[in-house]
């Protein structure tokens, strides 16, 4: 029984593998052009995934955040600044900082002004950023 099996199995492969050839003679006669162009394509986009991989480099796993104490400490970062940042790097408003941290949202505003100041810079997401370039903030 498996030897009739394996038969049959052999004889289906063959005749899909004799259409499949009778096929692709017959595009290749009508569409040369196209064919040419769907394999370079196939290919560069194989290439070119490829390369990405192998010349992208990777992420070296982290650890747990540490926060970066001596930059804090020369730039002059009160803790509750650096509690600001944090909801700033959140992307909370002034109202959602002053209520999370029991403050007036005047209040906020100041220690958001002095933030920027001490990072020198001009705008929330610049903080942010120079932050977490100083790894002031996860």
């Amino acid at each position: 029984m498996a030897r009739v099996i394996v038969l049959y199995a052999v004889g289906l492969a063959a005749a899909a593998l004799l259409l499949s050839w009778l096929e692709y003679r017959y595009l290749a006669r009508a569409f040369p052009f196209e064919i040419y162009l769907a394999l370079i394509a196939v290919g560069s986009i194989v290439l070119g995934t490829w390369l990405g991989r192998r010349l992208t480099p990777r992420r070296a796993s982290r650890g747990p955040f540490v926060r970066n104490e001596a930059a804090i400490r020369s730039l002059g970062l009160s803790p509750r600044e650096i509690d600001v940042l944090d909801r700033l790097a959140a992307g909370e408003s002034n109202k959602e900082i002053a209520r999370r941290l029991g403050i007036s949202p005047n209040t906020v505003k100041t220690h958001v002004a002095r933030v920027y100041e001490k990072l020198e810079v001009e705008r929330r997401m610049q903080a942010v950023d120079k932050a977490r370039l100083l790894a002031l903030i996860p």
